[in-house]
């Protein structure tokens, strides 16, 4: 069944009350002289109009009954077309998109102070369109000037996010089958490049397998730079060159997920023997983040809060790493002290949805948010165990045998009205299986 853009709309048209929302969309970034990156609509945008035109601007207006959502895009333009692909132009917004009324964006100053009118304020996020800034901001400047002559006008300047991200944070049946494929294509890619890896191949090869796999799947591409890192690179978190070879004896750690048409997100990080056999440090290291992650797995359900999840994950890994011996003290006084950030720095996990960090708080002042159906997250504890961090005070050296291991294990997950659903099942994770899958 395809998305509802309709009823996100009227949902969002509801919450809006008297303002007049406007919602701009992308528009392209230059990556060097006159070549721009690829375009990525923004995720607001797309998530209430489901059109995919750089620089259009959205209008939701719930004080115009008649034509509550209004699109501004590019005009037709044989020429503009030629060199940069198709647009839709006014007409087919109206037909492709829904909108009650089309117009050609090169109208939007004259005609956006027509549609202002009667709007209690203006819901637009400042900061983040700097484009289209400052028009929103000379027009709501000039409705104050009104105001005291005319008795009111749109006297307020909100930002969408609180409404528009509490919206997006839970998702309806339809975005859980489109998560579900990304997670389906993301966990075959895995599979496939374990497969293939093996001592003296780099780490450029697995990448540009992910890379066609993603492609060859019918999806945009990756949902973010997959990060392939052999040995000692896996300890940086966000490490991307992917460019060394990958030796016999140490692991290899891939986070990668791929991108649908719609730009929902796949997210799954899996670490490997590159030869296929632990050692047996390593092996101690993911049998412990494994168990970390499994414990914060069931943490998952409704009433249950990211933070439960966190705090899972931390206890089982302090509490191993105290086992091992890179730890020292008690499990609740390292906990407190923060003693084991040089090993685990990061969180466990993060909203997922048409951003790979989506969108909706943790924390409303000082409750955390609490999972309902329909929110997917994911969950993905890890241990990097180098020399980059200092070791904290009262904590033990790190033994050479156990330094240049990083551990990740993530996979996405939705939470269901009597527990979770892991999407990403499908990638192994098994440390059996991960062995005899080499």
């Amino acid at each position: 069944m395809p998305i509802s853009y309709d009823h996100r709309r009227r949902r969002f048209l509801e919450a809006l009350g008297g303002l007049a929302a406007i919602i701009p969309a992308a528009v392209p970034q230059r990556h060097h002289a006159d070549v721009e990156f690829p375009f990525r609509q923004d995720s607001d945008f797309w998530y209430l109009t489901g059109c995919d035109e750089p620089g259009a601007v959205a209008l939701l207006l719930p004080h115009c009954p008649e034509t509550p959502f209004v699109l501004f895009v590019p005009a037709k333009d044989p020429l503009a077309e030629v060199w940069d692909g198709f647009r839709w132009g006014t007409e087919g917004a109206v037909r492709q998109f829904g909108a009650d009324l089309a117009h050609p964006l090169d109208e939007l100053e004259s005609l956006l102070p027509g549609y202002l009118q009667g709007a209690e304020g203006i819901c637009f996020r400042v900061g983040r369109h700097p484009h289209l800034e400052p028009l929103v901001l000379r027009l709501w400047a000039d409705q104050l000037d009104r105001a005291p002559r005319r008795g009111g006008g749109a006297d307020r300047l909100v930002a969408p996010c609180p409404l528009l991200h509490a919206m997006r944070l839970v998702k309806d049946p339809d975005e859980l089958e489109r998560l579900r494929l990304a997670a389906a294509i993301s966990a075959a890619a895995h599979e496939r490049v374990r497969a293939m890896v093996r001592p003296g191949l780099n780490e450029a090869d697995v990448r540009a397998e992910l890379d066609h796999h993603f492609l060859a799947s019918g999806t945009r591409g990756f949902a973010y730079p997959s990060i392939v890192a052999g040995g000692d690179n896996a300890c940086i978190l966000h490490y991307t060159a992917n460019n060394a070879p990958l030796r016999d004896g140490d692991l290899l750690l891939i986070d990668a997920g791929c991108s649908l048409d719609d730009h929902y997100n796949g997210d799954i990080t899996r670490t490997f023997p590159v030869n296929g056999r632990f050692s047996g440090e390593q092996r101690a290291l993911y049998d412990l983040v494994l168990a970390a992650q499994l414990a914060a797995l069931a943490m998952v359900r409704p009433g249950g809060t990211a933070e439960e999840v966190h705090a899972t994950a931390v206890r089982v890994l302090v509490e191993g790493l105290l086992e091992l011996g890179l730890l020292a003290g008690s499990v609740d006084g390292v906990i407190e002290q923060g003693a084991y950030r040089h090993l685990y720095m990061h969180r466990t996990g993060h909203w997922l949805g048409l951003d790979v960090h989506d969108v909706g708080a943790y924390r409303l002042g000082e409750h955390p948010v609490a999972l309902q159906p329909g929110m997917v997250l994911t969950v993905e504890p890890g241990l990097y165990v180098s020399d980059r961090l200092p070791v904290p005070d009262g904590q033990p050296a790190i033994e050479d045998r156990w330094k240049g291991i990083g551990i990740r294990i993530e996979d996405d997950v939705a939470v269901t009205d009597d527990g979770a659903e892991v999407l990403t099942a499908a990638a192994l994770k098994q440390p059996e299986a991960m062995e005899r899958s080499r």
